[in-house]
């Protein structure tokens, strides 16, 4: 002991101790007394999470309120914002189509984000609510390219044949189906789905420049060509609205000036097939 220590002489409140034994106590709400067992370390949502369940009245969350959210972030591309939404929309669903619409777009957030693994398990999930709804085309469909970029392409195959089962006039499903068939070498199938992508209204450059493709495989190098010429004047028709959109809109009070980074952004998509015909979540 120092002498510092040693001058101390002042009593210590001795108060009336613990009980024995003696109830902890700690600053967080009781409703945070979480199993650390079984809760992933690496869970940064988890407080958000349990909150929520404890805070939130079901009855005052608007899920189909939620779905709009997480469309609108998808639109101005901020995924994770939307995967979040999605996921407390599904989380807050009364009603099993909303919950199983809410895991499908989630699922395709997860795979504008490249994350094919989390983007799989939203698709199931989906189709573990109904697997023959007015949704589990679109599930079947998004799910199948999900795991053909996770390099399950069997199964990929395997769910887009599903996805046209459960609706013969999903367009999309059917293009999926023909670009699965395609890859492994099937072209005449593929030719036959892909055209029928077409007349169910599913015409634009990027679908034309896959059955430019698929025909350029069977050998049919002239109908391959006029395609491909089509194809290749829709892409500019598309840029060239793009360019009198951007114009006239600096007609109506922008300032003139070279095309924004967003703009030029556009027309990179327009010409890589994505601004055409954009995906349609559900």
């Amino acid at each position: 002991m120092t002498d510092r220590e040693g001058d101390r002489d002042h009593p210590f409140s001795e108060g009336e101790g613990f009980d024995d034994p003696y109830e902890e106590f700690d600053l967080d709400p009781p409703e945070l007394g979480v199993d650390p067992s079984k809760v992933d370390p690496v869970d940064s949502r988890v407080v958000t999470d349990t909150l929520d369940e404890h805070n939130i009245d079901q009855a005052e969350v608007d899920a189909d309120e939620l779905l709009d959210v997480g469309l609108n972030y998808m639109q101005i591309n901020r995924y994770e914002q939307a995967t979040d939404a999605f996921e407390r929309a599904a989380r807050f669903a009364e009603d099993d189509r909303v919950e199983q619409e809410a895991w499908v777009n989630k699922g395709v957030a997860h795979a504008e984000l490249e994350e094919y693994d989390e983007a799989i398990g939203a698709h199931r999930e989906a189709l573990r609510i109904d697997d023959s709804s007015e949704h589990a085309a679109t599930a079947e469909t998004n799910l199948a390219y999900a795991l053909w970029e996770f390099g399950e392409t069997a199964q990929a195959l395997e769910h887009a044949e599903r996805a046209v089962e459960i609706d013969e006039r999903f367009a999309e499903g059917w293009f999926n189906r023909a670009f699965f068939l395609s890859e492994r070498g099937l072209a005449e199938e593929a030719l036959h789905c892909i055209d029928n992508a077409v007349r169910l209204g599913m015409r634009n450059a990027q679908v034309l420049e896959e059955k430019a493709r698929i025909l350029e495989e069977l050998g049919e190098y002239d109908e391959a060509e006029e395609i491909a010429d089509e194809a290749n004047e829709m892409r500019e028709r598309a840029e060239q609205r793009l360019v009198e959109e951007r114009q006239e809109m600096q007609g109506q009070g922008g300032q003139p000036g070279a095309m924004g980074e967003s703009d030029i952004e556009r027309v990179d998509r327009v010409r890589e097939g994505e601004g055409d015909d954009e995906w349609r979540l559900e």
